[in-house]
């Protein structure tokens, strides 16, 4: 079982995603679970203020260090683990190291990680300074807030949590599990709008098809992501 505790201004965003398909069997069952904060909770003074103006001036606003402290240490405090099974606190923001298959692995050996989502001009440096484990980011652009990059991390690394995918191995024989892409696949029916299943996976020559699929997948990195193929 893996645990989410989710700490975000706008909790009402992860509600479908947490609702349907794999996510809602897999917290169904109990082998996922994921718990929703409002940072605004732990909000400064009588207006519970998470935001303020930047230090040096510029535009935008930035989010305040002590919303994140105090939501981090009420959830430990809320929601003990045991005391060898340590958290992780993730910040979801731009800076972070990339999410790709190594991330995803490591995380989910991880019994409880702690996603703070970032907004606006971003967080007050202290909170990366004294608060987190790691950053991570979804890709080389920018969006408007954490709550999506979150999402995607808790979908990928509940993949990897036994019993949330039908098939065990499933996880371990997708894209990037490997040496790159995935290999082609076809289902029913044979013939459509005059494209034909290739023959040997038709064949029932096991061996083959493996050795097809090999090729096919090595020939899809080489073409579309070549830089998965640097110095291998």
């Amino acid at each position: 079982m893996i645990t989410f505790d989710v700490i975000t201004m706008f909790p009402g965003m992860f509600a479908g995603p947490l609702e349907d398909g794999m996510l809602a069997r897999a917290r169904r069952s109990g082998r996922v679970s994921v718990r929703l904060h409002d940072l605004r909770r732990w909000g400064v003074g009588k207006h519970r203020q998470v935001d303020d103006t930047p230090f040096g001036g510029g535009g935008g606003m930035v989010l305040r260090p002590e919303p994140f402290f105090d939501a981090v240490e009420s959830v430990r405090e809320r929601f003990p683990e045991e005391p060898e099974e340590e958290d992780k606190v993730m910040l979801l923001c731009p800076r972070g190291r990339t999410l790709d298959y190594d991330v995803v692995t490591d995380l989910s050996r991880t019994k409880r990680i702690i996603l703070l989502c970032g907004r606006y001009e971003g967080v007050d440096e202290r909170v990366r300074e004294g608060l987190v484990d790691g950053e991570l980011s979804i890709g080389d652009f920018v969006l408007t807030g954490g709550e999506l990059p979150a999402m995607v991390v808790i979908d990928a690394v509940s993949r990897f949590i036994p019993g949330v995918l039908g098939q065990e191995s499933a996880a371990e024989r997708d894209s990037f599990s490997g040496e790159g892409l995935d290999f082609p696949q076809y289902t029913r029916p044979g013939t459509y709008r005059g494209m034909e299943v290739p023959e040997v996976l038709r064949s029932g020559d096991h061996a083959a098809i493996e050795s097809w699929r090999g090729d096919k997948a090595r020939e899809a990195t080489r073409v579309r992501r070549p830089d998965l193929l640097s110095g291998k």
